[in-house]
């Protein structure tokens, strides 16, 4: 039985926004909590998955796993968002995702909620990235399905999905930060493709049911493809370019038209050039986030920047062929980081 523990300075809460959880997520405490309210659970072997931005994972026996809050502020209404709408979404979802089984309520133990999923095997893709052109194929399967209209009362995007000139402001700092550390080659192609994106015609069909964060680790992959999605704490409504984004982020080099075959209906020119902003905008920020994983400082995940450059470049790619110009010196596939929670 793990008992592994994770305190976290105060320095890296600031610099992510966060608010540390004053009790400290240990094995046992998960067992008192689930000997509380879920004691058929409780005697289980549990080991230690990943810290993510918002929640803790554990592993829980072979096929569930335990998902509790423990930085920023918003877990908690992000996991109660997964557990009152995943298990709707999840029996057509043709790749797996973590279902709520159990919740659990605060207690005088742990004073925040907490939920208990299926367990979804299978490595995070800033890891071991998609290599086949078949994850084309899968990746649109289960983004067809999921983008089908959401009901009245759908829980809405918290900064995402909506128009892209609101965030104006963020790529044109995230450009200038990425162009003052040498990772951008070319600000010119960059800055040109989200002129195009804020001038496309925006979204006017039904608001559809997204993902809302489908960023490498948030997908996980095995013998190349994909086998599965998780943390769907960002799910809500709205426009589906912000989701179409993780073409340009997950795939192989050349298989981001096959994906544009394959999902239905096929994207207009509009959506699609949207969707190049969307993917734009998480590509700076992961960039970031792999940046400060490079060089060791608080809140950085090295792993985050080979994915964001790649798709830096099919973003910027002026034909067919993805440019070679844009691998960075010294930047390649970094070592491990935990999976997303």
């Amino acid at each position: 039985m793990s008992q592994v523990t994770h305190v976290v300075g105060a320095h890296r809460l600031a610099w992510l926004g966060m608010a540390l959880t004053e009790i400290e997520i240990t094995a046992q405490l998960i067992r008192d909590l689930l000997r509380d309210q879920h004691p058929d659970l409780a005697d289980l072997p549990l080991t230690l998955g990943a810290h993510g931005w918002d929640n803790q994972l554990w592993r829980l026996g072979d096929d569930l796993a335990v998902r509790l809050p423990w930085a920023t502020l918003s877990a908690d209404a992000l996991l109660r968002k997964e557990y009152a709408w995943l298990p709707v979404l999840a029996p057509r979802l043709p790749l797996p995702v973590p279902v709520p089984q159990r919740l659990g309520e605060p207690s005088e133990r742990f004073p925040r909620p907490w939920i208990v999923t299926t367990w979804v095997p299978g490595a995070p893709a800033d890891r071991c990235p998609a290599t086949r052109a078949e994850a084309a194929d899968s990746l649109a399967a289960f983004l067809t399905a999921l983008h089908r209209p959401a009901p009245e009362g759908a829980p809405a995007g918290r900064d995402r999905g909506g128009p892209l000139t609101a965030h104006a402001d963020g790529f044109e700092q995230r450009l200038a930060s990425a162009a003052d550390l040498g990772l951008i080659p070319d600000p010119d192609a960059v800055r040109a493709v989200w002129d195009d994106a804020v001038s496309a015609p925006g979204w006017t069909g039904p608001e559809l049911w997204l993902h809302g964060d489908l960023h490498p680790a948030n997908v996980l992959t095995a013998d190349g493809t994909f086998c599965g999605v998780i943390d769907f704490g960002d799910l809500f409504a709205g426009d589906p370019a912000c989701d179409l984004a993780a073409a340009w982020h997950l795939l192989p080099d050349g298989a981001v038209d096959r994906f544009h075959t394959v999902y239905q209906p096929a994207p207009d020119p509009a959506t699609l050039r949207r969707a190049r902003g969307w993917a734009l905008l998480k590509a700076l920020a992961c960039m970031a986030i792999g940046e400060a994983g490079v060089h060791g400082r608080p809140g950085g995940k090295a792993t985050w920047g080979p994915p964001a450059h790649a798709c830096l470049r099919r973003l910027t790619a002026t034909s067919g062929s993805p440019s070679t110009s844009w691998t960075r010196p010294g930047v390649g596939q970094a070592p491990g980081s935990p999976r997303s929670a």
